[in-house]
Formats: structure tokens, sequence, C-alpha cells
């Protein structure tokens, strides 16, 4: 029988799957830690070593996820708190940051698909400061220092006949940030960590590659700037729901080598392979998480001194 995989952009997935006799895999080392007072679980995942890289599916560098199961719930003081988590995780991965920086913030995805709206969405939220301090000075916010923030909302090649990598590159170019901040929609393995997780990393991002539209990829390597990219996995693949469903009805049967081979996805699916299944409420839940994410950006490149 053909193995059948299913996909994840998640490092804490893909750290997840490797077998037992791989967990102490040289080369990943894994940090984790509980916030009580805010119920978010953050794990960081660093892959030092090119056959970890290899091992993994991700590439060297660092991974932090943070999890926090009430995402998904409307409340506004709940989501202020995960937004103040992000600002920390993102400050720890930000270079350069007791200093002022241009930052381009682009929001990767299809605005005309809600599932893949994260990106343009979160966009429409930033504070955006590069064009008012380039026209009047800081004197114009009353303040002494301040990041210049920018940003950029690329669409799909579907309507741009272009390549993101392609946009972005030529804006790289002309405007000379720092730093490149890239927010995209991600695919996860497990239905339970759906628009629950977001995932912060200093490895930049392949544009399309939630859904299997491998494009060219956004890094320090290809652009020449540092790239941070921040995601919510906002989809599942539909063999991801059959894994799920087969592994709870197993799990309740004790049937543990079944739930054991199920795990290592030792299956076929093939007419699944191309179904991408997202929730009912996916716009009110999209909406909610992408303000969450663009207020964890405004809060981080926040530099003001009065």
């Amino acid at each position: 029988m053909t193995n059948f995989q299913v996909r994840t952009d998640l490092a804490l997935e893909a750290r997840e799957s490797i077998s037992e006799a791989e967990s102490e895999l040289r080369g990943v080392r894994v940090e984790e830690y509980y916030k009580e007072e805010e119920d978010v679980r953050v794990t960081k995942v660093m892959i030092d070593t090119k056959n970890a890289a290899k091992a993994m599916g991700k590439p060297v560098g660092i991974y932090v996820t943070m999890e926090a199961p009430a995402m998904v719930e409307p409340d506004e003081d709940y989501h202020r708190e995960i937004s103040e988590c992000l600002a920390e995780e993102l400050l720890n991965l930000l270079p350069g940051t007791e200093k002022e920086q241009s930052v381009l913030v682009v929001g990767l995805g299809n605005r005309e698909v809600t599932a893949d709206s994260l990106g343009p969405q979160a966009v429409d939220n930033l504070f955006i400061t590069r064009h008012i301090v380039r026209e009047y000075g800081k004197a114009a916010y009353n303040c002494e220092k301040m990041n210049l923030v920018s940003a950029l909302e690329p669409g799909v090649m579907a309507r741009t006949g272009m390549e993101t990598a392609e946009i972005v590159k030529g804006v790289v170019q002309e405007t000379s940030p720092d730093v490149l901040i890239v927010i995209d929609a991600l695919a996860a393995r497990s239905t339970r960590r759906l628009n629950r997780t977001i995932q912060i990393t200093n490895t930049g991002i392949q544009p399309g590659s939630g859904v299997g539209n491998h494009r060219n990829a956004l890094t320090e390597e290809s652009l020449g700037v540092p790239v941070i990219a921040i995601g919510i996995p906002t989809v599942v693949d539909a063999a991801t729901i059959v894994l799920d469903a087969l592994e709870k009805f197993l799990d309740e049967e004790k049937e543990l080598d079944a739930v054991k081979l199920i795990g290592k996805q030792q299956l076929n699916f093939p007419e699944l392979n191309n179904m991408y299944m997202t929730g009912k409420d996916i716009d009110a839940v999209v909406k909610r998480v992408s303000y969450t994410v663009s207020e964890g950006i405004n809060m981080a490149l926040e530099m003001r001194m009065d």
C-alpha cells in the first residue's frame, strides 16, 4: 500500500510525526512552556542542522508555535492577551529591535477566498507609518523614535499574472526595508489546531504551500533581507478528518496498535489529495484572528518615546 502523507505547515506537527526511534533526533531542540494566565502553550522547535531539516521537512531555523484553545471564541480580552504573547515572541525573532527599522509587512493570500484571506485582512488593521514619517517626520506622531511600517497585499498569480515572489522582490528592491514580516494561512494535520494555533518562524515562507501550490519562496536568501513568517492554520485536508475520526474511534476501543498505525499515517486516500476543509464559521473566525495578528505586530513594532 502506498503511504499517504497528511500535509502540515506546522513544525510542531512535523516533530510529532517523527517515530519514537527518531524522537531524539540530533539537530532538533524543543523548548516548551505554558502561560497559565493567558492559557497559551508555547513550543519552540529549533532545527540546527541540514540532516535534521531533511528529516523534519522544514528549513533550518526557529519555529515558535502558540496554541490557544479559546482563540476561536469572540472574547476581546482574551484576544488582546494573545496579541501581547505574539508581540513578545515576535520581538524575540526580529533582528535589530534595539534600533529603528523599516519594516515591510506582506499579507499573502486571496481576499476572495475566506479561508485564504488571513494575510490581506491582517494588513487592513496594521498601523502604517512610513509615508507619514517620510513626509512630515516623527513629529507627526509626537515621538523621537519610531519604526517605519509599510504594507503590501500582492494577491495571487491567477489575478496578477505574476509570482508573489516577483512582486515582493520588486518592492523590496525599491523600498529597501530592514526586515520583512509575511502573514499567510496555513494547513494543519490536526483539527484541534484549526484556527487555534499561531506559528512564527525566521525561515521565511513558500506562498501557496498550505494547499500544495508551491511557488517561489520568500526567504532571506531570495530577498536579501530577514524574513519572519506568521501563520495560522485555517484549513485541514480531508484525509486529516478521516484520520482524526478513526483515531478517536480506535482509541475509545483501546486498539492502541491501530492508533499507532494511524499515527504513522500508513494509509492511502488518493481521492482526498486535493480536498481541503474549513469550519462553517470561517468568515467570522478569520476576521477575528486576523485582527489578533495585526494587533500583535502593531505592539511589537511600536517604538515610541515621548
